[in-house]
């Protein structure tokens, strides 16, 4: 389960509409307890998107994404997960999500647009595929 404040929820929901017609994306911060395949995030950190074609995919430059782990976890938090945008759906991750996914246990969110409200999910990445996980508003 993934528990997102509604702080949270409201910031990746600004974020997606804000960067349409390209997919935003960032990195979540918070607390894991991997006993329970729990987390909660508490943080959320935009990045820049350097994908080539930014309108269906995503990318985090590497050098970026570690720099933002390093910030997470000197702040005393976990990297909790990994979010984009789907400016026109689905709402889950794609063949190319898929494709890219690389940090297995860790939770991928995705912010749809593409219907009258937006959708916010979440799945976990097992190193093969994603699983489905609840989200929590708090």
């Amino acid at each position: 389960m993934l528990a997102l404040s509604r702080e949270v929820y409201d910031t990746l929901v600004s974020h997606a509409r804000r960067g349409r017609p390209a997919e935003v994306c960032g990195l979540l911060a918070g607390t894991r307890r991997d006993d329970r395949n729990d987390a909660r995030v508490e943080d959320v950190l935009r990045a820049e998107n350097v994908a080539e074609t930014p309108r269906t995919n995503y990318e985090i430059d590497p050098e970026e994404q570690l720099a933002l782990m390093e910030e997470i976890e000197s702040r005393g938090q976990d990297v909790v997960g990994f979010y984009h945008s789907h400016p026109a759906g689905p709402d889950a991750p794609s063949e190319a999500d898929a494709a890219d996914a690389t940090w297995d246990g860790y939770s991928y969110v995705v912010v749809s647009l593409n219907g009258s409200y937006p959708f916010v999910g979440s799945w976990r990445w097992t190193g093969e595929a994603f699983d489905p996980e609840i989200v929590r508003l708090e």
